[in-house]
């Protein structure tokens, strides 16, 4: 008779918290050795993002310029026509991406010709030799086997926060509405991104929540997105007091500790960071980024101040086949 293993424990709050808890360079000096055992160190993975329907969602988040909720520069705009965003995919290959990710602001997937459209946007983008991500708000299980037909790699949809704080962000759909989504991206065979937002008013107990959550699924994550808020006029969120640099890295730690073996991004609001402070979350295990100057409707570092980075700092692109086996290296 044959032996089940035992389920691994579970990360509980407090593992988390007592890790956000210790001395930064303590945090970064562990975190630097669990990134060393299961990736290169000198490899960043490169995506560039696009937004492919702009604006007029229903959802009330926050700290969204999309929401339809706010009164903010951003307006509702089409979906982009599958020809133009293939151009844009051509064009992101071109500057050193391998993951092209499209978002569009919906508050679900509906079945129809603007679906439809997306699906021939994944196609395309993979028919490019890109990795495809999409982010479209919640998807049905029919659908996300639909999307992993189509060919995609990568579904993000970020938990935001931890549950107690969550109300407090968004009141349109539930926690457990977007956990629901991610299981139906998992069941269907998909890559899963997902992560979340400092500075949106949390206490350190809701950004250890959100790290024990990510930590806890199972799998877990392939992609960790770790954003830090860019204050929006005309949202709730605006006058936000700035994330300090040092809860970004110690949460890039954490999370990297936590969640070993996931891609882990510094996404939105790294414009904001001295390249001093990028250069701590690289080492303490970030290594991912997005390229061009746009993250939906958000700026992003210029490309050539990115290659300038890499260069004083070492890193480089990552390989398409490269792996935790030039872990080291």
């Amino acid at each position: 008779m044959s032996l089940v293993p035992p389920p691994a424990p579970k990360t509980s709050l407090v593992d988390v918290e007592f890790l956000l808890a210790r001395p930064l360079l303590d945090l970064v000096f562990e975190a630097a050795q669990v990134h060393r055992a299961h990736h290169n160190p000198q490899e960043i993975q490169c995506s560039q993002l696009l937004s492919v329907k702009t604006g007029g969602c229903p959802e009330d988040c926050g700290y969204c310029s999309q929401s339809a909720h706010s009164d903010t520069p951003t307006k509702k705009e089409a979906l982009l026509s599958v020809e133009a965003t293939l151009a844009e995919a051509r064009q992101a290959k071109a500057a050193g991406a391998d993951r092209f990710c499209m978002g569009a602001a919906w508050r679900e997937v509906r079945d129809g010709s603007d679906f439809d459209a997306v699906l021939e946007m994944i196609k395309g983008v993979k028919e490019l030799e890109l990795e495809a991500c999409v982010t479209l708000g919640m998807v049905q299980p029919h659908q996300a086997e639909r999307l992993r037909e189509a060919g995609l790699d990568y579904y993000n949809h970020n938990l935001d926060t931890g549950r107690s704080h969550y109300d407090n962000v968004v009141t349109t759909h539930s926690y457990d509405d977007r956990l629901g989504t991610l299981d139906a991206v998992r069941q269907a065979g998909i890559h899963v991104c997902s992560g979340g937002i400092l500075g949106i008013g949390e206490s350190s107990q809701a950004r250890a929540e959100l790290l024990a959550e990510l930590a806890n699924l199972d799998p877990q994550p392939e992609s960790v997105p770790i954003n830090a808020l860019v204050r929006i006029e005309g949202t709730p969120m605006e006058d936000k007091d700035a994330v300090d640099w040092s809860e970004v890295v110690a949460t890039v730690a954490a999370a990297r500790i936590l969640i070993p073996a996931t891609t882990l991004r510094l996404s939105a609001g790294r414009g904001q960071m001295t390249e001093e402070a990028q250069a701590l979350c690289f080492l303490a295990g970030a290594n991912s980024i997005f390229l061009g100057d746009m993250l939906l409707t958000t700026p992003n570092p210029a490309p050539k101040s990115d290659a300038a980075l890499f260069s004083k700092l070492g890193l480089r692109p990552a390989s398409r086949n490269s792996s935790a086996a030039d872990a080291g290296k």
